[in-house]
């Protein structure tokens, strides 16, 4: 290992013009592709497609649509829907959205389609037509009280007309691909036409526009996201001036700067290369990134700090931190890239892009903080004022590191265990009430007050369907809706899933043939049943077009769609889990209730995927970080108090996350494993220090108090720095940037507590012998 540094050293240092124009080249070359890195938000990406339930969504997609819809309510503010104004507003806001590239068009409907009818029993049978005539006039009283009597008729209360008669529904499917250029259907450009084809150009003082769906919540979220920009200004900022109070130097305080955003433009610059955007639920990474440069970097200024104070020049101490920190930073950075990487076991898209855009981020740190800043420094000149401000500084901090190292005396050790051991417990038991899955309505990265999620409860609370539905998929033999025996099993299974709590309305070929049914006996609701006779239960099917979308062609599938009060975690374990229940009881060789499509369907499989992946990824991650850590010391005891430090600060994180009631979802279950990677380099640097001491046999107390000398305050420094920044999010339009400011500031402080209290205290009792 020695020989190896040793190459190191001579290969940097004595072609230092080389490697800093190499720097410069790479950036520039990175910096020009990293101008290209655009927002990709993508349905597909947020969901598990090879789970179960989404191997079922995609396979009958085709017949019955996606889950990724968009639904547009237009609200009349003063009175009824019935009025000229109104319905002029609605036929352009289905116009409007019928033409927005990226719809499925044949999918679009509103009372305007000509797919919505009505059936009416008269005299001589059956009578019906379009809800609203093609020679509709909008300004003739007599043709809006027409269309009121076809509302009635068409039983669209409630599905495409609010219950309050106040506002109508328009609804549509989203493609994956762009028609017009045969790409990926750009989410973000297809929720700003949304917003300001459909919102922008109709709402006025009269009639309200409310919409809602995946990719108009992703639009918000990525409006919501260009904040990020500004809280990382903010961020560098506060740490520019921290890191000056620290440096007491101009030059110090811009190099470990500039060396932490040159690895973010890297960072995003590879991103482009390698032909992935930055998805606005994963804006947050870059910051970590430049967090974790920081951490690293003050590390760096500081020991620098001290070998000039010992009279070195500025390249003997550039070289001597290099040689010093080159380990210790270098398995730190290799245990958050390992780290990160565990996230690729994860089956969703935008985990595993989150996974390869940290893991990106922190290896490229390797080389601008641990190669370029101290190449850089051995340039800066150091003034006599500078070694004498900086020696001052460290005599008056030897007095604290000695009361700090108190903490490793078995006197204060135990009692440190102890009350750690309690908090290990308690935050065990709260962590084990983590839920998983969204536990508030509406979108939960938006704020309740946003205008997403105000839109989502005015619609929840208007009309008995919502976009949070869920699809039981019927799976049988083709015709077989000609049967009694199979339509009786789905009719009884949808009524008791009607029963269920969270679910609102229900709706299935059964329910529907009942109707149809009672409409051939006048309308006698004793005849709401089904017909036990074939040709007479063909009779009531015949007339439910395919387009219903509650049979495909041959009537060898047949959703029943579940409407749901909410998508909650505990709501959708409810349905999910009477629909496993409930379905034992009529499932046959040829008769099989699938789950699941639409909205809720796809949110039951992500809550599942990241159920059965939060166990593997914390395993993944600690085993990765206990190798490393092997590897690096040699020492299973000097590992162990790297490691339970670091675990029971990622178990009170989750209890926090319960206190915040923060579900465990695919946008919070890789936080743990950031905070995981971020934490461990603190623990790292102190005891890299610290092993070198107690292996040569000095006592546990003089090794830490050594060890505080030479990394404690750039330790502190960054665990309190990089918590003031992160804090900031409290202010974010994003609720998830809020939440997970808190949970950063928790882990960036906690993790430093860890290391700084605990691992000492385990030390201690380690090396016990050594007093």
């Amino acid at each position: 290992m020695t020989k190896l540094i040793d190459f190191c050293v001579n290969a940097i240092f004595r072609n230092r013009i080389i490697v800093v124009l190499l720097f410069v080249l790479a950036t520039g070359f990175l910096g020009y592709q990293s101008s290209q890195l655009k927002l990709d938000a993508g349905f597909t990406k947020n969901i598990p497609l090879n789970h179960e339930y989404m191997v079922n969504y995609m396979k009958h997609a085709k017949d019955f649509g996606g889950a990724n819809n968009i639904l547009v309510s237009v609200c009349d503010k003063d009175s009824d829907i019935y009025n000229t104004e109104f319905f002029d507003t609605l036929k352009n806001v289905h116009d409007q959205l019928f033409f927005i590239n990226g719809v499925e068009r044949s999918l679009v409907k509103s009372l305007f389609s000509s797919s919505t009818r009505f059936t009416e029993i008269v005299e001589g049978g059956f009578a019906g037509g379009p809800v609203i005539p093609a020679d509709f006039d909008s300004t003739n009283p007599d043709a809006l009280a027409l269309v009121s009597q076809n509302v009635d008729k068409a039983g669209v209360v409630g599905q495409m007309v609010s219950d309050d008669f106040k506002c109508a529904m328009v609804s549509a499917q989203l493609l994956n691909i762009d028609p017009g250029t045969g790409e990926k259907l750009d989410t973000l450009v297809l929720a700003e036409q949304l917003e300001t084809q459909l919102r922008g150009k109709f709402e006025n003082e009269n009639t309200s526009i409310h919409i809602i769906g995946f990719a108009k919540m992703i639009g918000d979220v990525a409006d919501g996201a260009k904040d990020v920009l500004l809280f990382f200004a903010i961020a560098l900022a506060i740490t520019a001036i921290m890191v000056y109070f620290f440096s007491k130097s101009i030059m110090l305080t811009i190099l470990p700067l500039l060396c932490s955003v040159i690895a973010v433009v890297w960072q995003l610059g590879l991103l482009t290369i390698l032909g992935f955007g930055l998805d606005p639920m994963s804006i947050l990474v870059p910051f970590l990134v430049f967090a974790i440069g920081v951490s690293h970097g003050v590390q760096m200024i500081n020991a620098v700090g001290k070998r000039i104070v010992e009279g070195g020049t500025a390249r003997f101490a550039a070289e001597s931190a290099f040689r010093t920190l080159l380990i210790p930073g270098g398995i730190a950075l290799l245990s958050d890239t390992v780290g990160f990487m565990t996230l690729l076991v994860i089956d969703i898209g935008i985990i595993r892009e989150l996974a390869i855009t940290a893991s990106l981020g922190v290896a490229v740190i390797i080389l601008t903080n641990l190669i370029l800043l101290p190449v850089l420094m051995s340039y800066v000149k150091f003034s006599d004022s500078y070694k004498n401000k900086f020696k001052n500084k460290q005599n008056r901090s030897d007095g604290w590191w000695n009361a700090i190292s108190k903490c490793s005396t078995p006197k204060y050790a135990y009692i440190i265990l102890a009350i750690t051991a309690v908090l290990f417990v308690l935050g065990w038991m709260q962590s084990s009430k983590m839920k998983i899955g969204d536990l508030h309505a509406g979108a939960p990265a938006l704020h309740e007050s946003s205008r997403y999620n105000q839109d989502t409860f005015l619609i929840t609370d208007k009309y008995a369907i919502s976009v949070d539905y869920i699809s039981v998929l019927v799976e049988t033999t083709p015709e077989a809706c000609t049967s009694f025996e199979v339509m009786n099993a789905i009719d009884e299974l949808q009524w008791k899933m009607t029963n269920v709590e969270g679910v609102q309305s229900a709706v299935s070929l059964p329910s529907v043939a009942k109707l149809v049914n009672a409409g051939y006996n006048e309308g006698n609701p004793k005849w709401r049943v089904l017909p036990r006779n074939q040709q007479t239960l063909v009779q009531a099917i015949s007339r439910i077009p395919t387009s219903s979308g509650l049979l495909n062609t041959n009537c060898s599938v047949m959703p029943i769609i579940l409407f749901m009060e909410d998508h909650k975690a505990e709501t959708i374990d409810r349905v999910v889990d009477a629909v496993k229940l409930f379905r034992q009881d009529y499932e046959t060789d040829t008769l099989k209730f699938s789950l699941a499509s639409g909205p809720v369907g796809v949110m039951a499989a992500k809550n599942e995927a990241v159920s059965a992946a939060q166990d593997p990824m914390m395993l993944y991650v600690f085993g990765a970080v206990i190798l490393l850590c092997l590897m690096s010391f040699r020492s299973l005891r000097a590992t162990l108090s790297v490691v339970v430090p670091l675990y029971v600060v990622s178990v009170l994180a989750q209890a926090l996350m319960t206190f915040l009631q923060i579900g465990l979802t695919v946008s919070t279950l890789p936080v743990i494993a950031l905070g995981v990677g971020i934490g461990v380099d603190y623990g790292i640097y102190i005891l890299s220090t610290m092993n070198i001491k107690l292996k040569s046999g000095m006592p546990v107390r003089q090794a830490y108090f050594e060890a505080l000398k030479e990394r404690g305050s750039a330790v502190l420094f960054t665990g309190i720095t990089l918590a003031v920044g992160v804090s900031t999010w409290v202010f974010s339009s994003l609720k998830f940037q809020m939440d997970m400011g808190i949970l950063l500031t928790f882990m960036f402080v906690v993790n430093m507590l860890g290391a700084i209290v605990v691992l000492p205290a385990l030390a201690a009792v380690f090396w016990r012998k050594q007093k």
